[in-house]
């Protein structure tokens, strides 16, 4: 682990200019960062944001949102927009095995709105996010700077220093929040270990193909002897699938050539054959991801929050990465609300947001953990019969909603404290209307962000 310096080193040919002081400095604008920007915003509060990429393209990110992180989008007034740019409706997962349906979860016993998942490009939301924090007083937003220093303060981190195409910039602020991902340089930066785990021990090849009028509803996982295939619809009539592989196999197999990786995909899902022979012309069409789980050693410090994949990374299955991200920043939005209120920014304030979030990361831990058994656990009559007892039991009794439940909105339901909004940015009115009903819920008092039992 490294130590931060105390005062980032100085270049004489590249001097530091400072920025207006700001009430939290947010390091990445993904969906983490740009939510909690935005609640705060609403709050009153000022934040300045910085996002190393000039660009929102996110391809091949985390595209399926769950209802939990749509419930969030929808009281941040968002939503709206983010479906009207594009976006597909899904009706649950399903684990097959070439014909036979061994697992569903059917998203469609849950109560509506929220009773389906929403597969939606990354973009869309990050741009209806950036949209709405534009809106708002005390926000500046310095895309194209890569944050290459904390600045402290006896230990306590006040501020960050970032390099840009104007030079580097450095931002003091009460806190700073690290969102910038699974290799967070802020979390680096902080001498923070990110905990890797290799609990996945598989890459997931991505990869879209054009299917107009092919589309499932379904994220299909397909048991495919060790190397299960993931596919569900993306916007606009396209499929994306990811292909399992042992981790570190892909070099070997790319060596075989384009022609034998499309033979290779094609016998697993010969159903789509035609569009992996039409889609796929070379290997630059596919893209490698390395997956694992991850949770760091320390979540704050004095000054210094992670959250998201900075703090607690997760595998591609179950699709709970952005919604864990959304669902972060709405347990710390008011945390940080009475940090500041109090002028106190250190550790000890930001324990509620880690009491509340831990239990939720591990829970999510443990079902990916559960899940990857599942795809990758040995076949056979005996298998095959235990997966079609489950099957049966989630789909049939109230227990499968239950547990579906729990998948969709997590161990324990996050709601936004639209109650602690001094200002919203400009909405349609019933999107306002909306947000005025969830506003008159009451909070409860111990919890840091608004919690309510689903129907089942």
């Amino acid at each position: 682990m490294t130590t931060p310096e105390p005062h980032p080193p100085r270049d004489p040919g590249a001097p530091v200019d400072d920025l207006p002081e700001t009430d939290v400095c947010v390091v990445g604008a993904g969906p983490a960062g740009l939510a909690l920007s935005l609640m705060l915003l609403c709050s009153g509060v000022r934040v300045t944001l910085l996002e190393k990429s000039t660009r929102l393209e996110r391809e091949f990110r985390g595209e399926i949102l769950q209802p939990g992180g749509q419930s969030i989008l929808d009281s941040l007034g968002v939503l709206a927009a983010i479906r009207s740019a594009g976006a597909c409706e899904l009706d649950g997962f399903q684990l097959v095995d070439r014909d036979r349906v061994l697992l569903d979860i059917d998203y469609r016993r849950l109560p509506p709105p929220y009773d389906h998942l929403l597969a939606v490009p990354q973009r869309h939301v990050l741009e209806a996010l950036l949209a709405a924090c534009r809106t708002l007083p005390g926000f500046h937003y310095l895309d194209g700077h890569r944050v290459s220093g904390l600045i402290q303060d006896t230990g306590r981190v006040t501020g960050a220093v970032a390099a840009g195409p104007g030079g580097r910039r450095r931002v003091r602020a009460a806190v700073v929040v690290a969102a910038d991902g699974r290799f967070s340089k802020t979390r680096a930066l902080a001498g923070i270990d990110a905990g890797r785990v290799e609990a996945f021990r598989h890459d997931v090849l991505w990869f879209k193909l054009d299917a107009p009028e092919r589309q499932t509803r379904r994220v299909r996982v397909h048991r495919t002897g060790h190397s299960p295939v993931l596919v569900h619809d993306s916007h606009p009539d396209r499929l994306q699938i990811g292909w399992t592989l042992p981790h570190q196999s892909w070099p070997r197999i790319a060596a075989r050539g384009v022609d034998e990786v499309k033979r290779e995909l094609a016998a697993a899902l010969p159903q789509f054959a035609d569009l992996i022979e039409d889609g796929i012309g070379r290997l630059s069409d596919l893209s490698l991801l390395d997956v694992f789980a991850g949770k760091a050693d320390e979540w704050t410090r004095d000054g210094l929050v992670l959250v998201g994949d900075s703090a607690h990374t997760h595998s591609p299955l179950g699709a709970q990465g952005i919604n864990l991200a959304l669902q972060d920043a709405a347990v710390l939005h008011p945390v940080l609300l009475r940090a500041l209120a109090d002028g106190d920014t250190s550790k000890e304030r930001f324990a509620p947001f880690v009491d509340a979030r831990t239990p939720a990361v591990n829970s999510v831990m443990k079902m990916q953990q559960m899940q990857a058994k599942g795809m990758f656990g040995a076949g056979g009559p005996a298998a095959d019969l235990l997966r079609s007892t489950v099957a049966r039991l989630i789909r049939h009794s109230p227990l499968g909603v239950r547990i579906t439940d729990k998948v969709a909105f997590g161990r324990t339901p996050v709601e936004v404290r639209t109650d602690l909004f001094t200002t919203t940015p400009a909405a349609r009115p019933a999107e306002t209307a909306v947000r005025t009903a969830r506003a008159a819920r009451p909070a409860s008092p111990t919890d840091p962000a608004k919690t309510a039992p689903r129907k089942g």
